[in-house]
């Protein structure tokens, strides 16, 4: 019987993929992905078997030079920056919320558009997986507080399984010169084209905190 809060450690998720036959490489990443996260979380051991798959698909490996971009703020962005070193800091992640658990993988391009996969979870697999398809699907079904392990074991046995891909091309940001403004409310330096009507985004549509 499950017990109430009761949830996996690392060192028992480690166990489990051991136990599952998973290559020492996958089984690494884990152990990075969960120690950068700081949790368990689900999303992120879904984020890093959708990492894993799009680098199969796309014949590449970890330390290659690839761009990404990840659907959702929640959880997946970490396997992309653990694995891959893609980072908001590099340029070579953008997380563009779309509300669906999804990322796009591709290699660098110098053209207008780059070829690279997109892979997603594809709800239509989780039907033999119902405390999994409950918890993706977020409904009532789904209890947090009993359920977390059976979580786990289900994102385990599934692995790739749970997931689809697309070929896509993903439009191409290169660099552009650019002039530095003077914000007329803070005083603070920015790139010129960001300036609202002489505000800077943090003094204007994008204002998140007031002094004390």
């Amino acid at each position: 019987m499950p017990k109430l809060g009761d949830e996996y450690s690392k060192e028992e998720i480690l166990s489990l993929l051991k136990k599952k036959g998973s290559d020492t490489t996958l089984i690494d990443w884990f152990d990075r992905c969960i120690d950068f996260h700081q949790g368990t979380a689900a999303g992120l051991l879904i984020g890093i078997y959708m990492v894993d798959y799009a680098l199969s698909l796309l014949d590449a490996k970890p330390g290659d030079r690839l761009y990404s971009v990840c659907e959702t703020p929640k959880c997946a962005p970490d396997p992309l920056q653990v694995i891959l070193h893609c980072t908001p800091g590099n340029n070579r992640l953008r997380v563009i919320n779309t509300g669906r658990f999804a990322m796009t993988v591709n290699r660098p391009s110098d053209g207008d558009f780059a070829e690279g996969v997109r892979v997603k979870v594809d709800s239509a697999k989780l039907a033999d997986t119902p405390v999994l398809e409950a918890w993706f699907a977020n409904t009532s079904k789904f209890d947090r507080k009993t359920m977390k392990k059976q979580l786990v074991e289900d994102i385990i046995n599934k692995g790739t399984g749970m997931l689809s891909w697309e070929k896509v091309r993903v439009k191409v940001t290169h660099k552009q010169k650019w002039k530095t403004g003077v914000c007329s409310s803070c005083g603070e330096p920015v790139p010129e084209n960001l300036l609202e009507n002489g505000l800077c985004p943090g003094c204007g549509s994008q204002k998140y905190y007031e002094k004390t």
